[in-house]
């Protein structure tokens, strides 16, 4: 499947890691997309885990499904009922901070959201955005996440 790395225009990509951080990401990627035309390219990415010393079997574990099945739940958090901003779904082996950084070749706009599964709580953004925001050829938007609703 591409990574959307060719000179395809009209999209804005979205990493999307099944956290809130990029649920809110995608959200903001539909409302931008909704403004200006674009299709949305929502992105998440799968590898085997990395084991040192003992062997580990990971034969019967299905990443790719387990990645899509993420992709798939998160869009439909974000997107509900709304039908009119069309989203691709896009599982890609690999790390995410490089692909993200491929697939921002192909599309207008990179969205990302500012801590995903991992990292320190006190951290800004997350090491993939950070690499992203340095890296990318195009423009991103990093998303924080919004503010929970405190009890009046």
């Amino acid at each position: 499947m591409s990574t959307g790395t060719g000179s395809e225009r009209g999209a804005v990509a979205v990493g999307v890691d099944g956290s809130p951080s990029s649920v809110q990401a995608l959200r903001w990627a539909l409302g931008q997309a909704r403004l200006t035309g674009a299709a949305v390219r929502a992105v998440t990415t799968w590898d085997f885990p990395a084991s040192y010393g003992w062997a580990v079997s990971v034969d019967d574990v299905d990443w790719e499904g387990t990645a899509r099945t993420v992709l798939e739940r998160a869009v439909k958090e974000a997107v509900g009922a709304d039908t009119t901003v069309p989203v691709e779904q896009v599982v890609v082996r690999g790390h995410p901070a490089q692909v993200l950084v491929e697939v921002a070749a192909g599309a207008d706009l990179l969205v990302v959201g500012s801590r995903g599964h991992g990292g320190f709580a006190g951290l800004l953004l997350g090491s993939v955005s950070q690499h992203v925001v340095a890296h990318a050829s195009g423009p991103v938007v990093v998303v924080h996440d919004a503010p929970e609703p405190t009890a009046g």
